[in-house]
């Protein structure tokens, strides 16, 4: 084990060390020699800290075949591209890096410092982060609850009226998206998410005075619009404090939280809309009246509960800050072992149109986008329609919201899982194929349906279908690690959201009302697309990656390393552009 007294110093017990003269500087401006012993670093092939290990406290192989019981006193400081001489200087971060005090490549920490800080990240931040996630569920998820009080016949409208809601509001939400991720890069995330969910509160809020066809499709637009962007930017938030193993597992938690927060909403709608007739108002508007004060408190305590980064945690009404100068070098320190790409930007930096193009120009983050616009069709019709349907079938208003339970239970024990698997076999296009798989034997037993089923018989199949394993964390957490820079990050999450806003929008149109009740012809549709994902879609994204990967491996392992080192430091690829990038599949 070794320990880091401070920049200038390192103990280590190792039998013998290997020493090295690599680049470093107090004024974190330009690099100099210093020496430094790397025999107490960890290497790729140990693991970090996986949820599988502490759940069920599985040993580690440390050498080759030799399995250890794992020692959390060990080091856990991983070896990295700022250990090598020769490259260290090109992975720098910039001098503008808002946390370029508190980065120490000489630092080193045991695995129990390493579980104590990303515990008290989870419980400082992640735990906020989902709190607001939550909000942003409450006040977009809401019209389902609503539509069990006769949401429609009061305002007078159509389930296609409903279908053109839905898809205005994620036009809307779809075209917000890249704006919105402008702004919180220029502004700050911890600035913008708090300014959101207020702005969305009101016009939640508004919904209470909705009075027809126009004002129902105006509120669904600028709901759409003000949350657009807010998942990426949150995302961008995370990837401050978190390390990109660690970040699939932080998005599974944010769903699970949504889906929490869907069963909590279960309830208060069943309490709720038992107000119906209270000042000659139906119940669905004291519903909407409820969430967006309820979503207003949390947006305003927001402000004061997200920290700009891990070394700007002290304020007045903080001043202690969450972190020790120690805790703060590990962050920050972490994090860039990880991604030295995260210190290419300050937090507050707007990105140049140059950037923006080249991102968006990325052509191999385009199969992603792929996958976002396709995976999630199959089954949003039937969430979607799930409380219309059950009220059409003979469940009361109250039974249906209390029915909508058992498959958000259920959602949240398969997401679990498949978050457990993906860290397990540290697999994605596969895993994430899951989710199709699941869909499709349940979509052919309701297509089989006939006329008048029987209703707890739909109830269970329609519940089955909806407990599927939801694999959009994986997959946003996979667009993520694969931009691999902040600029692209920030532009590439945005893009991959649109375009899963975007397959809302064409899942809006297939159930149609000339299609119902049973929707045969929508569910052909969904059939077929569920039949593409598994069999074209995800295994052509992951050949697709693979043949990315080994195309750069032939040209990478044919350079000598003067040639390497000639390469990092005239290239003016960025990001996932480089050489020396792979792709995760």
């Amino acid at each position: 084990m070794a320990v880091v007294a401070d920049r200038k110093s390192v103990k280590t017990t190792a039998s013998s060390s290997s020493i090295i003269t690599r680049s470093v500087d107090d004024k974190h401006d330009r690099p100099v020699q210093e020496t430094v012993v790397l025999d107490d670093l960890r290497d790729d092939d140990v693991p970090q800290f996986r949820l599988t290990s502490w759940l069920f406290n599985r040993t580690r192989k440390l050498h080759g075949s030799e399995t250890k019981v794992f020692d959390l006193d060990s080091t856990a400081t991983r070896r990295s591209v700022y250990d090598d001489p020769h490259l260290a200087e090109f992975y720098w971060p910039k001098k503008e890096y808002e946390n370029l005090h508190r980065f120490d490549p000489n630092a080193r920490w045991t695995f129990r410092e390493e579980n104590a800080i990303v515990r008290k990240i989870d419980w400082k931040v992640m735990l906020w982060a989902a709190i607001s996630f939550s909000a942003l569920n409450l006040d977009r998820n809401n019209l389902s609850q609503a539509n069990t009080d006769n949401f429609l016949p009061d305002l007078g409208l159509t389930t296609d009226d409903y279908n053109w809601g839905n898809s205005i509001f994620r036009l809307a939400f779809l075209c917000a998206e890249l704006p919105s991720q402008l702004v919180s890069k220029k502004i700050g995330p911890d600035r913008w998410i708090p300014m959101q969910m207020c702005l969305w509160s009101v016009v939640t809020l508004a919904q209470f005075w909705l009075s027809g066809r126009t004002s129902f499709l105006v509120c669904r637009a600028l709901l759409g619009f003000i949350q657009g962007g807010f998942i990426p930017d949150l995302i961008l938030y995370l990837s401050y404090f978190y390390t990109k193993n660690e970040l699939p597992f932080r998005m599974a938690l944010f769903w699970i939280s949504s889906n929490v927060c869907s069963i909590i909403a279960s309830f208060i709608a069943f309490g709720v809309l038992r107000m119906r007739g209270v000042l000659g108002r139906a119940g669905w508007r004291w519903l909407f009246l409820v969430e967006g004060l309820i979503t207003l408190t949390v947006g305003i305590a927001t402000f004061f509960r997200m920290p700009p980064s891990p070394t700007q945690t002290k304020t007045w009404y903080r001043p202690k800050g969450w972190f020790t100068e120690r805790e703060e070098t590990i962050i920050v320190s972490r994090i860039l072992r990880d991604d030295p790409t995260k210190g290419d930007m300050h937090n507050r930096e707007g990105l140049t149109l140059k950037r923006l193009w080249i991102a968006m120009c990325d052509y191999d983050l385009w199969p992603l986008y792929i996958v976002g616009l396709m995976f999630g069709i199959p089954l949003s019709p039937p969430g979607s329609y799930l409380t219309l349907s059950l009220r059409n079938i003979g469940f009361s208003t109250f039974q249906t919201n209390l029915l909508t339970i058992p498959s958000t239970v259920a959602g949240m024990v398969t997401m679990f899982g498949i978050t457990l698997v993906s860290e397990v076999v540290d697999e994605r296009s596969i895993v994430a194929m899951m989710e199709d798989i699941w869909t499709l034997p349940f979509l052919v037993a309701i297509f089989c349906l006939g006329k008048n089923p029987n209703q707890w018989l739909f109830f269970g199949l329609a519940s089955g279908l909806l407990s599927y394993p939801y694999t959009h964390p994986i997959q946003v957490a996979w667009c993520s690690r694969n931009s691999g820079a902040v600029a692209s990050r920030t532009v590439n999450a945005s893009l991959y959201n649109m375009f899963v806003q975007a397959s809302a929008v064409v899942s809006a149109q297939i159930y149609r009302a000339d299609d119902a009740p049973l929707y045969r012809r929508g569910n052909t549709i969904l059939i077929i697309i569920c039949c593409f994902n598994i069999f074209i879609m995800y295994p052509g994204v992951k050949a697709y990656y693979i043949w990315r990967n080994r195309q750069r491996d032939k040209i990478w392992n044919a350079m000598t390393p003067e040639e390497k080192v000639d390469y990092l430091k005239t290239t003016k690829d960025l990001g996932n552009r480089r050489l020396d990038f792979r792709f995760a599949h």
